[in-house]
């Protein structure tokens, strides 16, 4: 998942796709028609080539459309968004997918792997595109780390949801936290390599600017650590995108084992990332995306997954801040 300078700004909203090393855990597939909880299948690509009938599939690249495939990295442990469930990717990233497959003529085959490893992967030629929750911002797209240094030579976007910080607790919310202001000098968990950890490290500074003590920040490999962190008491309150956030709270215990604490802050988009030299796959998606919009597919899935406050009315390339 919300943007780092404003996945993926001044306070982060959602996973960085850091450059790092590629551990790719277990492949999954996910085909590109359909609701992918019944894994329905996806078109006749690669028999019939050019004479795909789907409606936008003549704007893919010539590989794409003689591959019939999509090939998507992920990083399938983020609920609602992207998850494992019945040896399957599901969630709303893997639905929107099998929908723009429909629109594009091809399947989309998703696999799963570090997220601080996506983008390098992307640019690796591993995959096609990287859908995973990942916060659209400037520092992606111009392949910079959080210093400003130029690390490789970024992504592009297409942006189709919107996500904000979100800061989660115990239920009952034994220690008082409001808010991110009111972790100074209290243990916080987060997963690593993400915009919301960058989200922690800029309040830690302003609570030492302001005289008081850093947040204590516990960055872990994946968020189901962070999240255990903060139910064993570890952390005081964790930090995450505000739709995975929410399903958090109201599934893990039957709903007892979490609450979120104040608003919603800093939305910001999030986006399909594509190698910056594909800019006809970055065109085919932005309409596909649109098509989806249009014809009333996207509010469905939104809806079915009770990510509703994260829709937006029409796709954006490079849209972050």
């Amino acid at each position: 998942m919300t943007a780092s300078t404003t996945r993926r700004t001044t306070t982060a909203r959602s996973r960085i796709a850091a450059v790092g090393a590629i551990a790719v855990a277990g492949a999954l597939l996910l085909t590109g028609c359909g609701d992918q909880t019944e894994g329905s299948g996806g078109s006749d690509t690669k028999e019939s080539g050019k004479t795909n009938s789907a409606p936008l599939f003549d704007k893919l690249p010539k590989d794409i459309q003689d591959a019939g495939v999509l090939k998507a990295g992920t990083n399938a442990e983020y609920a609602p968004m992207e998850f494992q469930e019945g040896g399957k990717i599901v969630g709303v990233d893997p639905d929107i997918a099998a929908a723009l497959g429909e629109k594009l003529g091809v399947e989309v085959e998703f696999t799963s792997g570090n997220f601080d490893g996506l983008i390098t992967a992307l640019n690796s030629g591993r995959y096609d595109i990287a859908m995973s929750s990942i916060t659209d911002n400037k520092q992606r797209q111009e392949g910079l780390d959080d210093k400003g240094k130029k690390l490789g030579p970024g992504v592009d976007f297409v942006d189709y949801f919107v996500a904000g910080t979100a800061v989660y607790v115990q239920k009952g919310n034994p220690k008082g936290i409001n808010s991110i202001e009111d972790l100074c000098g209290q243990p916080a968990a987060v997963q690593r390599g993400t915009t919301y950890e960058k989200a922690l490290q800029d309040q830690s500074k302003k609570c030492t600017d302001a005289g008081k003590k850093a947040i204590k920040i516990q960055s872990f490999e994946n968020d189901t650590e962070a999240q255990t962190r903060v139910k064993s008491g570890g952390a005081v309150a964790g930090v995450n995108d505000y739709p995975v956030a929410v399903d958090l709270a109201r599934k893990a215990d039957n709903g007892n084992a979490f609450e979120i604490v104040g608003e919603q802050v800093d939305a910001g988009p999030f986006g399909i990332a594509v190698n910056k030299d594909n800019k006809q796959l970055t065109e085919a998606l932005e309409a596909a995306v649109n098509a989806i919009i249009e014809d009333g597919t996207y509010k469905k899935i939104l809806e079915k997954w009770g990510a509703e406050t994260g829709a937006i009315d029409k796709a954006v390339i490079n849209g972050g801040k």
